[in-house]
Formats: structure tokens, sequence, C-alpha cells
């Protein structure tokens, strides 16, 4: 089978980044797939709005240590990518709305072609946000949702990938 892609355009694989324990599966996936496929991963960090925004002060320094401890950790997962794919993930920090940001990243970076999720493995269900993303913006998006169970271990992702 030949790759008919334009020379230049590689799968980018997004994967949100957050605290929660499924999200190193979905990176994980989303490595392989890039080192096995010629890809590359992105990741997509989102800062939420804090809810002190009365005291401005506070505010700027709680927004500032939270945009630290996002590089930090945006860092390591890089780091991942690449000890994994081969390359260097592409990054994107903003600050918004989780779900309204993942939307404007997914339409505006026509390069990201395949959205990474892992689903929550506890009594709670897959995730909020992808029960947003495979339900209601199911029919708007542009490029397909990956969602990986999230209690994979490295062999199982190694099969799928």
């Amino acid at each position: 089978m030949t790759d008919t892609r334009p020379e230049g355009h590689h799968r980018t694989f997004l994967v949100v980044v957050d605290e929660t324990e499924e999200m190193s599966v979905a990176l994980n996936y989303a490595a392989r797939r890039a080192r096995n496929s010629g890809g590359r991963v992105a990741l997509l960090y989102v800062m939420e709005p804090g809810e002190f925004q009365q005291w401005s002060a506070v505010e700027a320094l709680m927004k500032h240590e939270q945009r630290e401890q996002a590089e930090q950790l945006l860092q390591r997962l890089a780091k991942t990518v690449l000890d994994i794919s081969g390359t260097l993930p592409c990054l994107h920090l903003v600050e918004g709305k989780r779900s309204e940001e993942l939307m404007r990243i997914v339409e505006n970076d026509r390069s990201i072609s395949i959205l990474v999720l892992a689903a929550g493995t506890g009594r709670a269900g897959p995730g909020p946000l992808i029960n947003y993303m495979v339900g209601q913006m199911s029919g708007t998006l542009r490029i397909p949702v990956t969602v990986v169970p999230g209690g994979l271990n490295e062999a199982q992702l190694d099969i799928l990938t």
C-alpha cells in the first residue's frame, strides 16, 4: 500500500494533557502510533480559569504557578514522547475552557489528524471530555477520535499499535 499523503504531511496525533491516570495511556498509544506510522504527537494543556478572579494579585500568582507546573509537565511528557516515537511533540499551552480550546485547536491546526483520548476506568464513566467529543461534538469534527481503554498496559499498547 502506498502513502498518498502529500510530501511533508505527517499524521499528527493530538493528546489532551491532564492529571488523570488514563492520560498516560493515551500519550503512550499516540507516541507508538506516531512511531509506527511516521507521524508525530501534539500535546494540548488547557489552563482553566480560576475561581478567585476578584482578587487579581492572588489570581496572577496562581496563574503563574499553574503555568510553571504545566510547562514542567509538558516538558516531562515531551521527553516521554521523544523516547517512544523518536520525534519531539508539538506543544500547545492555552488558557480557557478545555472543551472549547480543544475544538479551537482542532479547527485551527490543520496538521492535527487524529484526537487520542483514553477512557476513565472508574465507575464515573469514560470522562466528561470523551462524553463531549464523541457525543455532542462527534458530527461536527473534521478528524476522527480514537478512544483508548484507560487500563491498557504497555504490552497491550504494543499489540494495538
